[in-house]
């Protein structure tokens, strides 16, 4: 799956239209941004862009639009005051409830080359998420190139990423966020450095079925830690207290273990796990008491809530000796300052390995970044779930529908 899709270097853009879909789904907070990695992400190609000469017409959606409140809330207004700081010049914003409209139109006539417009949230059109034509051919009336460098939304297929390219008349390209998201994980997982070591951490084992099995074609060594650990336990016959488990997946978890020793790869488990009495509340509540134990012997009151020194040194060696490492979920309940030296020890390891390290977008992200990691890993993913659906070996929509080389 490496992919081999145009990207905004193979195109001309002087004096033409540029859609350009981004990913500014930025956490807010009373109309402010609270974290804006994204927008710093998408500098690159816009810059580029902007040299060139494009008039660039920047789309994106933020949050869930389900009521008219919503709208009050979700608008990209903000975003333009942060990224005309950003860029050193002006975006303007041009609103309007319908996205596309006569005041829009007339903005992009006006157009200068190397200017930037921001169109307001693209999930103020109920089209957009069922990816219908009429908003998509609204979208494309205002643009001659299309660019996407919205990771994040690629494996959904709506008006502002897929449905656009139908209409859209030139080119249909990637921006560098886009290649770089699909030169990581796609070479990572169709062409690695061996030994390839996949780590998988997150509460259930429901959400990384179809991960777990592909990573098992895959890579050398497959380490579980997580909410999900807790099912394998049990699949192996251990009581596992009060911890999550997924009764259902009992049986799935078997076949994997089985899988595994039949293609020779290596499957790791939790040796030992930090156990709580009950789970924190608030989360990040530090007043909690933890003993750890043996995986096989978890006591039937308790619940795991991390994994245990002896898992760290087991998971740790483990990524030692890797030339390729992807790991998508935390090893515990990292929000909790008690909880968090699984994935803590997990994230040091990676840092100090000199393998091609590459974070899974969402927990997993947010991890490394505040444990302050962030600079050692190799590539952080900007898409939680279109990294995972990337691992599972499915074709994003918003790839497959860039022009290939």
């Amino acid at each position: 799956m490496a992919l081999n899709k145009k990207s905004v270097d193979d195109i001309n853009v002087k004096g033409q239209r540029v859609l350009v879909r981004c990913d500014f789904n930025v956490p807010m907070k009373d109309g402010k941004i609270t974290d804006e990695n994204r927008l710093v992400a998408a500098l690159p190609t816009l810059k580029k862009l902007i040299a060139d000469g494009g008039k660039l017409i920047l789309c994106s959606h933020l949050g869930k639009v389900k009521t008219e409140e919503d709208k009050l809330t979700k608008t990209l207004a903000p975003v333009a005051v942060r990224l005309s700081e950003l860029l050193g010049q002006e975006v303007k914003f041009v609103a309007n409830p319908e996205v596309v409209g006569p005041n829009v139109v007339e903005a992009v006539n006006a157009m200068q080359d190397g200017e930037v417009i921001l169109l307001e949230n693209t999930r103020f059109r109920k089209e957009e998420t069922k990816n219908e034509d009429a908003f998509s051919q609204d979208l494309a009336s205002i643009a001659d190139v299309f660019v996407n460098d919205a990771f994040g939304t690629a494996h959904r297929a709506h008006c502002s990423n897929v449905g656009v390219t139908k209409y859209i008349k030139g080119d249909h390209v990637v921006g560098y966020l886009m290649q770089k998201e699909i030169d990581f994980l796609g070479n990572a997982v169709e062409n690695p450095v061996r030994p390839f070591v996949a780590i998988l951490g997150g509460a259930k084992v429901a959400d990384k079925l179809n991960v777990i099995d592909n990573l098992l074609d895959k890579c050398d060594t497959l380490i579980i830690g997580g909410g999900m650990a807790y099912t394998f336990l049990k699949a192996k016959g251990y009581e596992v207290g009060k911890s999550l488990l997924d009764e259902s997946k009992v049986d799935y978890c078997k076949e994997m273990m089985a899988k595994a020793e039949a293609n020779g790869k290596q499957l790791l488990l939790p040796i030992d796990a930090v156990c709580i009495d009950e789970f924190p509340s608030p989360i990040d509540n530090p007043d909690i008491k933890t003993t750890v134990v043996a995986a096989d012997a978890i006591p039937a009151d308790r619940e795991g809530a991390d994994i245990g020194p002896k898992t760290i040194e087991l998971y740790s060696n483990a990524v030692k000796n890797a030339k390729t490492v992807v790991w998508n979920g935390p090893m515990g309940v990292f929000e909790n300052p008690v909880l968090a030296a699984g994935t803590k020890a997990v994230a040091a390891a990676l840092a100090e390995t000199d393998a091609t390290t590459i974070i899974g977008g969402g927990d997993s992200a947010a991890a490394v970044n505040t444990l302050g990691y962030g600079d050692k890993m190799s590539h952080i993913s900007t898409g939680g779930g279109a990294s995972l659906e990337f691992l599972e070996g499915k074709d994003l929509p918003g790839v497959v529908a860039a022009d290939d080389k």
